[in-house]
């Protein structure tokens, strides 16, 4: 008895799952293919605007506040510093910087959801299901995402994804360069998903960024490639990760275990809670 009511057991989860997956391909018939995994094609760079060069060549469009924090930064880089990297302390890329693609992507769409995996990065959702922004977001370096299909093309299939990204967490940067965000974490960061009219292996996003560090928004174009033979790999950062923070400064750990300066000229780290060694 226990057996047979096992085996009707069994069965049942099996219709309901073949049903299910009935109506769930029913569903995204009408979704355009973002299957796969997405890499940059070769030979572009990390830099926010790919259509210039990295670093002071990027010319973001900052308040003189943010500009001469970015300044800083760079000045810092030049030295050997980090210059305001703070995926080197174990900081989640964050939006927009995820959408860099450091790392390759995948991108599982469903009805209600589109989630967006990376090897490094925390999942990012975002809702299609006709909901709007909560009165209160707690604050998340991806942020809520709030998403929203459209069939430019009138046949009765979706073109676009428009997401419109709230409610974030700070410290973000756009790039790994240190180009920063506004510390109050109030961006709205708007995109469009689309795959290219001429080749289904190329994705675009089209993504502006309002920002209180910037004097105007700023948009810029991304470009990602079907991978046909995809490797999926994991990475944590706190994984052999030799950087360690002291105050505000940044230092690095030998390999043969010391704390060593991450820049020229650093100071020593203050050792207030140890001992003094004895002379």
């Amino acid at each position: 008895m226990f057996s047979r009511l096992i085996t009707c057991t069994g069965a049942l989860g099996l219709f309901v799952v073949l049903l299910s997956g009935t109506v769930y391909a029913q569903d995204v018939s009408k979704f355009p293919d973002f299957s796969g995994q997405w890499k940059k094609p070769s030979g572009l760079g990390n830099q926010w605007d790919l259509s210039r060069p990295p670093g002071r060549g990027q010319k973001p469009p900052l308040t003189p506040e943010y500009q001469a924090i970015y300044d800083q930064r760079q000045a810092d880089r030049a030295a050997g510093g980090l210059g305001g990297n703070h995926t080197a302390r174990c900081v989640p890329h964050g939006m927009p910087q995820v959408m860099t693609g450091i790392y390759p992507m995948e991108l599982v769409v469903t009805p209600k959801t589109t989630y967006m995996l990376s090897d490094y990065d925390v999942p990012r959702r975002i809702y299609t299901d006709g909901r709007s922004f909560p009165e209160f977001i707690e604050p998340t370096f991806h942020g809520y995402s709030i998403g929203e299909w459209i069939d430019e093309g009138g046949d009765g299939r979706f073109d676009v994804l428009q997401v419109e990204t709230r409610g974030f967490k700070s410290p973000r940067n756009f790039d790994q360069q240190g180009i920063p965000l506004h510390v109050d974490g109030e961006s709205i960061i708007k995109e469009r998903f689309s795959i290219d009219k001429d080749d289904k292996d190329v994705l675009r996003i089209q993504i502006t960024t309002i920002d209180h560090a910037l004097t105007e928004p700023w948009t810029v174009s991304k470009i990602y490639r079907r991978e046909p033979n995809p490797i999926w790999m994991f990475v944590d950062c706190a994984e052999n990760n030799h950087h360690i923070w002291v105050g505000n400064e940044n230092y690095y750990v030998s390999d043969d275990g010391y704390v060593m300066p991450a820049k020229k000229n650093q100071t020593p780290p203050k050792l207030k809670y140890f001992d003094s060694p004895p002379r």
